[in-house]
């Protein structure tokens, strides 16, 4: 099987020095793509240097709404130069958090921003989203704007916004909260979401899945095949399948084609 994590950070601190091995533990697992996203301007040139270092990782750069408040007064324009030199990027990780305080406005006009340039530039969107739906959903005019697409990372909307959101370009990623058999809106979300607009992620070095018998503090790119083996649970289908179906639309979403 060929996976495609379609969300991690493997520029973390906690990764530091590591690439090499978790790359390595990745394909070994099957995981021969994925898609490597950067939070903040101090983070970007590792993003970009950790892809160029290896050929199965795609390089996003993008301002988190955790760190918009550190934003330099030329970061949008630090952000176009970052994406001109990596011409297959994404724009990620990006998004809306209402668990920050104070930051609201601010939070807004970084996401908006950054949608408008992933129009303009025609790039995909990774998208973190977090008690920020009321706000996502008065987006969507600006979200629809890009052609490429975007996903929304770790979904954890309900089944209700699925249809609007796809109906604005939208794919739904999947991660190692879906092993927790007590996200029941998860689960039902994951069983919902139009098997051409699903995606796996690890969100690594975060949301280790739950493994019996085994704890992971620390996630990597290689704990895919957990995510995958949720859903495939939950949606009562092949491993291969769902392999198959998550690769092709990941390739799709990132590489402008399936099979890639």
């Amino acid at each position: 099987m060929q996976l495609f994590d379609s969300h991690c950070h493997i520029q973390d601190a906690r990764l530091a020095g590591q690439a090499d091995s978790i790359i390595e533990g990745a394909l070994a697992a099957g995981v021969q793509k994925a898609v490597c996203c950067g939070s903040s301007e101090t983070d970007w040139a590792a993003v970009r240097d950790i892809c160029a270092a290896h050929p199965g990782l795609i390089p996003a750069f993008g301002l988190h709404p955790w760190y918009v408040h550190e934003r330099s007064p030329a970061w949008l324009e630090n952000l176009e130069k970052f994406l001109a030199s990596s011409p297959a990027a994404g724009i990620g990780e990006i998004g809306l958090d209402l668990t920050v305080k104070n930051s609201s406005s601010e939070q807004s006009e970084v996401f908006i921003a950054q949608v408008e340039l992933a129009a303009r530039l025609g790039r995909p969107a990774s998208i973190h989203c977090r008690n920020a739906w009321e706000p996502l959903a008065k987006a969507m005019d600006s979200l629809s704007r890009i052609s490429r697409g975007f996903v929304i990372h770790s979904y954890s909307g309900s089944v209700e916004m699925i249809t609007p959101l796809q109906e604005s370009g939208a794919f739904f990623s999947f991660s190692g909260s879906i092993t927790r058999h007590n996200n029941k809106k998860g689960r039902k979300a994951a069983a919902a979401v139009p098997l051409d607009r699903l995606l796996i992620e690890t969100d690594s070095p975060d949301i280790p899945p739950v493994i019996p018998g085994k704890t992971i503090t620390v996630n990597e790119p290689a704990n895919l095949i957990y995510v995958l083996r949720e859903i495939a649970a939950i949606r009562n289908m092949p491993e291969k399948e769902v392999a198959a179906h998550t690769w092709n639309n990941a390739c799709q979403l990132f590489i402008r084609g399936p099979n890639v």
